[in-house]
């Protein structure tokens, strides 16, 4: 357990004197029992307010697992819908002996879950079977990190050193394995993912650790349990490898269940896609090379051929990846689509390259009474397969594409500050066009009930677009609306006459526009962006304009900039894409979004590109039935960042004039929230004054 997780139980235990004759028993309460006025939740430590949303919520939730159908709820902030689906989870379990999993969109949530929600259920009903699970690479692997520390002498850099002290340390104390507990290392770390549980270097059964394995406990654990929370990367990663194992017996990591509730739901299209579609990288055949050459070390093998197949690995996928078209130095995503004709060009480089692995593979067939001679065969054989997929194989719904990453983090530069080239990463992938298929098949008829929820499911009221999205047929639907009173709490100001975004002025006018609300909101903002350039140059311009702290993305990681903001009295934050979601400020610290245009997709993006082509050739229309469905769902995302509690107040504004100008805009007033509107900067004024 984390410490802050032990933290959070302990607080949650100690505040909850009262104990309910529930808590006693094995029966847990209905639903009237719990949420109803003068219930157990009435009478908890918690402080209660009935919602008259949460109870519906909970009652169809309850509903659709007992009667064996689906339910999409779109839930507003403040609703409570996490209690809303947890009890009915409970209830399912306890008095059918039926399994649930819970997958969250995000790791954050997860343990939000799991080291919050829960202790405060069990201080209510007593023990309760639940755990977490993450993908295997959170975990340390034991025996890669006793076999490391028989050759730690090979570790020469002082940071991996200093690393791999803290992480020798905290696993002779960790109960878990879990990366996340380890104080001061950083996320990601390099020496780390030496060390995962990752499952194509697992030995399995054969593993000499197997018994006493953070994987082996934590299955263990899930097989015990009657929840079991899980995030939508785990969840889809394991559905993916339950679909290409066919069946097989013990495929997959993740125990059978009759239902699951996926809790932001909004992003299951694109994670589903991640983890059925196929990606290859030169810094994986790097990783590959280098595991081969520690497993020779760590087992005293001597052996010139295999040390020549590494480099020839090395050399020759090197040469393949350098050699796939790409943009000069420009970093990001580009479509692939005369793979035909590069093998015709430069068919050479991708055969030396197959003919490397294959070379690898026989060498470490030569290679006997060493167990960890067969992950790495079948590494190899992994990438191999995935190579030949993704360069000769022909599927009308897959996007084939290339896509340069910036090696560090580096965003948008194409030379470094001393002006050399940049060292970047070249990844070669194909996504699935249209999950909708695959998930209906997969999950929708395979799990007897399945639960969708999140605040930002609908488009002008209805759910059309996310059950299509993702093959959701003949569901029940349900749309509770937020407790908090909006056309109170917030005011959405349109800035008038403000020149398109692609205008050249609307950089300035969209900096005067800015300055202003952020002196009449004393800083205490989120500005968030769809474009890095963009807000770069905004942070820019603000930084000598405001008298306030600023704070950019990419100055510091994620949560440390969070908790820097939340400690900062009168900070504004700049970011863009993660901090749209995921994030929650209560009180009066933010009091102001920003949002500087409508977060459409880009259409160049490739996978974005194919699907608008599929939806045109269908004859659908891709900008009305794609574009301005999914700019709602991500603009409801960035605003729902601001009015987090009843008591809240805040300003948001949106700089794009589209929204007014452009008849598409009424789609997303008429989706998003009730909240008071103005174009009048002095009500803006008003609104802080009245604060």
């Amino acid at each position: 357990m984390t410490e802050r997780g032990a933290d959070t139980l302990k607080d949650v235990r100690l505040s909850c004197a009262f104990m309910p004759a529930f808590a006693m028993t094995d029966k847990l309460p209905t639903l009237h029992e719990f949420f109803a006025p003068g219930g157990v939740l009435a009478q908890s430590s918690l402080s209660y307010e009935h919602r008259k949303g949460q109870y519906e919520m909970a009652k169809a939730v309850e509903a659709a697992l007992q009667d064996h159908r689906h339910l999409v709820v779109e839930a507003g902030t403040g609703t409570g819908k996490t209690l809303a689906y947890l009890l009915p989870a409970l209830r399912l379990a306890r008095e059918r002996g039926q399994r649930v999993i819970i997958s969250t969109g995000t790791k954050n949530l997860q343990e939000q879950l799991f080291f919050k929600d829960i202790p405060f259920l069990e201080s209510l009903l007593g023990p309760l079977k639940v755990c977490y699970m993450k993908g295997r690479g959170n975990y340390v692997c034991k025996q890669k990190l006793y076999a490391l520390q028989q050759t730690s002498s090979l570790l020469t850099e002082f940071t991996e050193l200093d690393h791999f002290g803290k992480i020798v340390e905290w696993e002779s104390q960790t109960e878990t394995g879990d990366r996340a507990e380890i104080v001061g290392l950083p996320e990601p770390s390099p020496l780390f993912s030496k060390l995962d549980a990752r499952s194509e270097a697992c030995l399995g059964q054969s593993c000499p650790n197997f018994e006493p394995c953070y994987i082996t406990a934590m299955r263990r654990k899930a097989l015990e349990s009657d929840i079991i929370i899980v995030n939508h990367h785990l969840f889809f990663a394991d559905l993916n490898i339950r679909q290409q194992a066919a069946g097989a017996p013990d495929a997959g990591i993740l125990p059978d269940a009759a239902a699951v509730i996926f809790d932001e739901a909004h992003e299951m299209e694109a994670v589903a896609s991640d983890y059925f579609g196929v990606a290859i990288s030169q810094q994986r055949c790097e990783e590959l090379a280098r595991d081969v050459e520690m497993m020779l070390r760590a087992k005293k093998v001597s052996s010139s051929s295999i040390e020549s197949a590494t480099n020839g690995l090395r050399e020759r996928s090197r040469a393949f990846f350098g050699s796939l078209p790409m943009n000069g130095f420009e970093l990001g995503r580009q479509p692939f689509r005369d793979r035909s004709g590069f093998l015709e060009e430069r068919g050479d480089a991708y055969l030396s390259y197959l003919t490397s692995l294959d070379k690898l593979r026989d060498e470490l067939e030569r290679v006997k009474d060493v167990e960890e001679v067969n992950g790495l065969k079948r590494r190899v054989t992994d990438l191999r397969t995935s190579s030949t997929f993704l360069m000769e194989t022909e599927d009308p719904n897959t996007v084939f594409w290339i896509e340069r990453r910036a090696a560090g983090g580096v965003k948008n530069f194409s030379r470094t500050q001393t002006g050399q080239p940049m060292a970047y990463h070249t990844y070669l992938q194909a996504t699935p066009i249209d999950v909708s298929e695959i998930l209906n098949t997969t999950l929708f008829k395979d799990f007897s009930s399945v639960v969708l929820t999140s605040a930002t499911l609908t488009v002008q009221g209805g759910f059309e677009h996310i059950a299509k999205r993702v093959g959701l047929v003949g569901a029940r639907e349900l749309t509770v609306p937020s407790h908090f009173q909006y056309n109170k709490q917030a005011l959405l100001y349109l800035p008038p006459y403000m020149p398109d975004p692609r205008d050249p002025d609307f950089l300035n006018q969209a900096a005067e526009k800015m300055r202003r609300v952020l002196e009449f909101s004393r800083g205490r903002a989120f500005c968030l962006f769809t474009s890095y350039a963009q807000m770069k140059t905004l942070y820019e311009r603000m930084l000598v304009e405001l008298p306030y702290p600023l704070l950019l993305q990419g100055q510091a990681p994620r949560k440390a900039l969070l908790d820097e903001f939340r400690s900062t009295p009168n900070a504004v934050l700049f970011g863009t894409s993660s901090f749209w979601q995921g994030v929650d400020v209560q009180g009066d610290q933010l009091s102001c979004v920003i949002i500087d245009r409508l977060p459409f997709a880009v259409p160049s993006d490739p996978v974005m590109q194919a699907r608008m082509e599929a939806i045109e050739s269908a004859g659908g229309k891709p900008f009305h039935d794609l574009q301005i469905p999914q700019a709602v769902i991500t603009l409801k995302q960035g605003f729902g960042r601001l009015i987090r509690s009843a008591s809240d107040r805040g300003v948001l504004m949106l700089l794009d004039s589209r929204i007014q100008r452009q008849s598409y805009g009424k789609i997303f007033l008429d989706s998003l929230p009730p909240y008071k509107l103005t174009q009048d900067i002095n009500d803006v004024e008003s609104f802080f004054h009245r604060a």
